[in-house]
């Protein structure tokens, strides 16, 4: 399985990525060796994610998610809350 995911980061800000291993990459951005943005934004929690067959596809949804602006994505995922 491969995830599209969005983490909240320490200072406010949205961090969206994907990975084929969720709780993997989850422990690897807090433990600073993630990525860059949140190298210094620790800890980082997981606020959204979606599941797909391909990484083509999560890719394709990563990209997608990185177009909207802050408001889109917060609604994205207060929706996935309820």
């Amino acid at each position: 399985m491969n995830y599209t995911y969005i983490l909240t980061c320490r200072d406010g800000t949205l961090y969206t990525g994907w990975t084929n291993d969720l709780e993997k990459r989850l422990r690897i951005h807090n433990e600073g060796k993630g990525a860059k943005y949140t190298k210094s934004r620790r800890p980082v929690v997981l606020a959204y994610f979606e599941e797909f067959n391909t990484k083509q596809e999560a890719m394709r949804r990563e990209w997608e998610i990185k177009q909207m602006d802050r408001q889109q994505k917060l609604e994205l995922i207060r929706h996935n809350m309820q």
